[in-house]
């Protein structure tokens, strides 16, 4: 039987999946943080065999890796999605450790690619797309868009996003807070100007009860306090909201507001907080328009009518959340032809994989 493997390395956890040449899978398989930015090759391949031979006892054949130095590879084919593979120089760490474990070659049987790729699988499930074009969206934000190259690999289009926190992760979780933050600081302004008091709605209610304030821009204080010494943990001080949200970093006081927002949007349809989804869907969606071609003439951007577009992330998982970032972009003409959320990488780029290798076999 042939079994194709799908593992997604990424810094919290690493996932392994197996399925059959039909798409079934027959095991799954978790291990530790397989991001090789901050792990050396060795510790990566303890946790990627940790989650390989979890999977491989389910499968009808279990077997454990190392393999036997003369054994045949179990697997038709491997696809490896790392976190941390942002170059060849990166993936060189790690590409002959896995072709040993694994007893394959590098190449077409093994692939290495960063773990944005992974979310490009139904690329390959479908016949009807020529291009993959991945959103991802949680805390951090970026999009990539994708072809499918030669023998069946995903060929990288273009990029946009993934700054961080600081320049950008538009319409992810920290985007979302601050915009939180910014439109309660207008309204709070334009109350002054105008002499009328801050109609405080569920959003600002619970916003002004995280930091523990009254007045909106006493706001101000718990986002610019500097970040609480190394060690310091809110659980330990616990003297209230305020004292708590100052006990984390800057970075996680803003990106923490993001589920009073969803909560307040769409459980208790605050019609502020959804304008504040609106505005960083939109803040996404922009960023994601200059690879369908907005502004830009190149060979590379691609068409949302024959793509198919994959979410992954907290924030996209949220339908209603999606539907805003896709309203967004059909607003400027891009409507895609598929639209899929990937809530599963590991699986998913098993199947993918699979799929790929039944319309050309080895």
């Amino acid at each position: 039987m042939a079994l194709y493997l799908c593992v997604d390395c990424g810094g919290t956890k690493t996932a392994a999946a197996i399925c059959d040449a039909d798409g079934t899978i027959l095991g799954r398989g978790s291990g530790g943080p397989s991001n090789i930015t901050y792990l050396a090759p060795e510790a990566f391949i303890v946790a990627v065999t940790q989650a390989v031979n979890q999977a491989l006892l389910s499968t009808p054949t279990p077997i454990t890796l190392p393999l036997a130095e003369t054994a045949a590879s179990p697997f038709a084919a491997a696809w490896f999605g790392v976190s941390g593979a942002d170059s060849p120089a990166a993936i060189a760490k790690v590409a002959e450790p896995l072709a040993a474990l694994l007893h394959l070659p590098l190449g077409q049987q093994l692939a290495i690619a960063n773990d944005t790729h992974l979310l490009a699988a139904p690329l390959r499930m479908y016949t009807d797309v020529r291009y993959a074009v991945t959103v991802i969206a949680g805390t951090g934000s970026i999009g990539v868009s994708f072809r499918e190259g030669p023998g069946g690999r995903l060929e990288e289009l273009g990029r946009v996003g993934g700054w961080g926190w600081i320049l950008g992760d538009e319409g992810g979780g920290y985007d979302v807070g601050r915009e939180a933050i910014r439109q309660i600081l207008l309204a709070q302004d334009t109350a002054q100007v105008t002499g009328c008091a801050l109609e405080k709605g569920v959003l600002i209610a619970s916003v002004l009860d995280r930091f523990g304030v009254e007045d909106a821009m006493e706001i101000l204080t718990g986002v610019y306090t500097p970040d609480p010494a190394p060690g310091t943990s809110a659980s330990a001080k616990g003297n209230g909201e305020m004292r708590a949200l100052r006990d984390l970093p800057r970075e996680k006081r803003v990106s923490s507001l993001s589920p009073l927002v969803f909560d307040a949007a769409f459980a208790h349809e605050d019609p502020f907080a959804l304008n504040i989804l609106k505005t960083s869907a939109g803040h996404l969606a922009q960023q994601v328009a200059l690879l369908l071609g907005e502004g830009v003439v190149s060979e590379r951007v691609v068409d949302a009518a024959e793509s198919v577009v994959c979410f992954g992330g907290s924030l996209v998982g949220v339908p209603a959340y999606r539907q805003i970032f896709l309203d967004s972009l059909a607003s400027k003409g891009f409507v895609f032809r598929r639209v899929v959320f990937v809530d599963d990488a590991a699986a998913v780029g098993a199947k993918g994989l699979a799929a790929s290798f039944k319309q050309a076999p080895v």
